[in-house]
């Protein structure tokens, strides 16, 4: 008694009363607002009407109308195909380019080089889409772009027009892609990279290895477990794309490539106020990039590999 005495004293209790409230708090405050209604998958199910609310009798149950209504849709399909193609597209070229950009940063000896190229490559993640499909449409442009008076002067080529024939403003998506978040994706392989045991790449030495050798039989096994955990990430949003890229980038000569499931929720579900259209097409998004996460997840652990869980 005399040492629970003194733990009141101490302040020991409330401290720790303190700190169950801190970690409560949150959980409650997640669960509450993102588990518990639910709203966006009954609104789904429900012919929804944006003055009477989710849960009154103004939004009658409808069951599967909305997702016979998407799936009826050419424009849905067109724009799944687009979703998927122009997510795979960014996978095979988007997902090894910060790798390979951050086993080059990590062969750099001088150092304050290296930091100055890390900072160069870093900045233009932090450039919004809007800028960036400016400068696209600035670099790009046919008769006035600094790419195509390069074409033309120096080569004899051109004027390309990138952005208004469907497959080169596919190109010139991807690449704009690829050259925006190179560099922040090198942020992880390059910490992965530090966390590799020294005594490695001294025992390759001894060994005889040269400097392709080490990067061959010591970097890439260090953070394969990272490659992986990553590459299973972004098989999980194979479906899932952003408003703000294809709608900045796309224009109505291009929408039959460009055109997204992102861009045809805003288009006919947000702009044309079919809320329900929108949260079916958003449940059935959720419900293919699940299981493409776990059936990524299930292959990797089939070829040795930890997995996500």
């Amino acid at each position: 008694m005399a040492s629970i005495d003194r733990a009141k004293s101490s302040g020991y209790f409330s401290r720790s009363w303190m700190l169950y409230v801190m970690l409560a708090l949150p959980v409650a405050f997640f669960g509450l607002f993102r588990y518990v209604p639910m709203t966006n998958i009954v609104v789904a199910f429900k012919d929804y009407n944006i003055f009477q609310g989710v849960w009154s009798s103004g939004s009658p149950w409808v069951g599967f109308k909305w997702f016979e209504r998407a799936f009826a849709s050419r424009d849905f399909w067109n724009a799944l195909r687009n979703t998927l193609w122009l997510n795979f597209l960014d996978l095979i070229v988007g997902f090894p380019a910060p790798i390979i950009l951050a086993l080059l940063l990590n062969e750099l000896v001088f150092k304050r080089f290296k930091k100055l190229t890390q900072t160069i490559i870093y900045l233009p993640h932090f450039l919004s889409w809007i800028i960036v499909s400016s400068i696209a449409t600035r670099l790009l442009a046919p008769s006035t772009g600094v790419v195509n008076i390069f074409l033309v002067n120096n080569l004899g080529i051109g004027p390309i027009d990138f952005l208004m024939e469907k497959a080169k403003w596919v190109m010139t998506y991807i690449v704009f892609g690829v050259w925006k978040e190179m560099g922040w994706g090198t942020i992880i392989y390059l910490a992965a990279i530090t966390g590799i045991n020294p005594e490695l790449y001294e025992a390759a030495e001894v060994d005889g290895a040269g400097r392709w050798r080490k990067l061959w039989n010591v970097t890439l096994p260090g953070i394969r477990p990272t490659i992986v955990v990553l590459l299973i990430m972004n098989i999980g949003r194979i479906l899932g794309i952003e408003l703000d890229r294809p709608y900045t980038m796309m224009n109505n000569i291009v929408i039959e490539v460009a055109d997204v499931i992102s861009t045809l929720v805003y288009r006919v579900g947000i702009r044309s106020f079919q809320y329900s259209l929108t949260a079916a097409i958003g449940l059935f998004q959720s419900l293919v990039c699940v299981v493409f996460l776990v059936a990524a997840n299930s292959l990797a652990k089939k070829f040795g590999e930890r997995g996500i869980w």
